[in-house]
């Protein structure tokens, strides 16, 4: 039986970060992931391959409706979906070539096959072709993530009422699909399709789009979904549906009661994730699960069995990659003696559609419910120079900041390139920078980066004088 320092369940970022980290500070490693390739969810049916496809739709979308404006004409533009795909499992494949590469220069042991604990200190690895190997470790770390949800009435079937994991891998463009969620993920893939001109419905049981953001982010999204062509139905509650052979028919209610049909080429199924514990043998350690299914760990992400840690989406909170791989990091190096530490509310969350949203820090209405007060500087992108040029300029940088200290509360950007520019923002929570500072520096122009520059100005009090 081989033993090992630490040993990691799950290869998505939480796991390989965990393992890559744990290797350079000098422990002995395994990695124990049961599907063919490294990099979970996010790097094979999630985040990567996602962010693939919206870049390749984003192409094809521009050549055919704004590049005429820009005096670059075609007589004919055409979309080769199987091309699409395939580029898509090509930006994935390198990916995973490069995590095993960085498992062989780290000299992380890589035990492929599914683990189940045996006990606190021992667990068995059932491989592919039905052999078993056990290991021993000192400590274990748990980063088995997470898998799509659904709601009462909607069994997810695969062919026809489908998950993002489906969606990302057809094989012929889809007339039409009704998307059950306005989060993150349904806002994507609602920006994917209706690109290429499949007919889109998204069903939001709540009031706005990606709900777990600042308002005006999620109102300022659906306009702009709305006016790309994608139909938006808020305060629609579905309660079943069902698949017809060769489409998929969706049943909804609204909050007045009325009940109506909907029938799409796919239903798909975008209501969040849940943790993934089965079959990990839990019953042979101290490990708890919380109410929700999600295990119970302290403020070391520890969990009740002493050496046993869990990191990622299995422990809840924001189902993100960058977070997973925080905690992976302050897990190691915990286990190493050192005193990382990690601020959740500094932790960024990003939509990649186009325009892109992008947040950090408390919402206006999370200050709004506690009583804090604040003060808003918001700044559209129309009135940017390098927005202008670049034919972006749909929305807005918004900063909340403390009106008697001016230390920054939350930023929340909907615009072009807003993923890039919420690091920024993330840079001036993490270190306490007030608006004020955050505008007194110098910003290149023209760039998209001064539409903050001129949110922070005005969130300090201050006029706004640059374009």
């Amino acid at each position: 039986m081989e033993e090992f320092d630490i040993a990691i369940i799950g290869s998505g970022p939480g796991g390989y970060v965990a393992a890559i980290r744990s290797a350079q500070l000098g422990y002995k490693t395994a990695l124990i992931e049961k599907y063919g390739t490294l990099g979970g969810t996010c790097t094979n049916v999630g985040c990567i391959p996602a962010k693939a496809l919206l870049d390749s739709t984003h192409h094809y979308s521009d050549a055919m409706k704004n590049f005429s404006r820009h005096g670059i004409e075609f007589s004919d533009v055409k979309l080769n979906f199987e091309q699409l795909y395939k580029r898509k499992g090509e930006v994935v494949r390198k990916n995973t070539q490069g995590l095993e590469f960085l498992m062989k220069k780290n000299k992380i042991t890589v035990l492929r096959g599914t683990a189940s604990f045996i006990s606190s200190k021992q667990v068995r690895i059932v491989h592919a072709d039905s052999e078993e190997t056990l290991i021993r470790s000192k400590k274990y770390i748990i980063a088995t993530g997470s898998k799509p949800a659904t709601i009462a009435g909607v069994a997810i079937d695969k062919e026809r009422i489908i998950t993002s994991t489906e969606a990302l891998d057809m094989k012929k463009k889809p007339q039409s699909i009704a998307i059950i969620g306005g989060g993150v993920i349904g806002v994507e893939m609602a920006s994917i399709f209706n690109r290429i001109g499949t007919k889109v419905t998204i069903l939001e049981y709540a009031d706005n789009l990606i709900a777990n953001m600042d308002r005006e982010l999620g109102s300022a999204m659906a306009k702009i979904l709305a006016k790309q062509g994608v139909e938006i139905r808020l305060e629609q509650a579905v309660f079943k549906a069902e698949n017809l052979g060769d489409m998929a028919k969706v049943y909804f209610r609204s909050k007045q009661g009325g009940q109506e049909e909907l029938i799409a080429d796919y239903v798909l199924v975008a209501v969040g994730r849940k943790a993934f514990t089965a079959d990990l043998g839990l019953e042979n350690t101290d490990v708890a699960l919380n109410t929700g299914g999600t295990i119970r760990v302290n403020e070391l992400l520890e969990t009740d069995q002493e050496g046993i840690y869990a990191i990622g989406d299995v422990i809840g909170g924001a189902m993100l990659a960058h977070k997973a791989e925080e905690e992976a990091i302050f897990v190691i190096e915990r286990i190493d003696g050192q005193k990382p530490h990690i601020d959740y509310n500094r932790i960024p969350s990003v939509v990649y559609t186009w325009p892109e949203a992008a947040s950090v820090g408390a919402t206006e209405e999370e200050l709004q419910k506690k009583g804090i007060a604040y003060q808003v500087g918001r700044f559209p992108f129309s009135a940017n120079a390098r927005a202008r040029a670049g034919m972006d300029e749909e929305g807005f940088a918004k900063v909340l900041s403390d009106p008697k200290y001016g230390e920054l509360l939350g930023v929340h950007v909907i615009g072009a390139r807003a993923a890039d520019l919420i690091a920024q923002a993330v840079t001036g929570l993490e270190y306490e920078v007030t608006a004020k500072d955050m505008a007194s520096i110098c910003y290149a122009h023209p760039t998209y980066s001064e539409v903050m520059k001129e949110a922070y100005r005005i969130s300090s009090g201050e006029a706004s004088i640059n374009i």
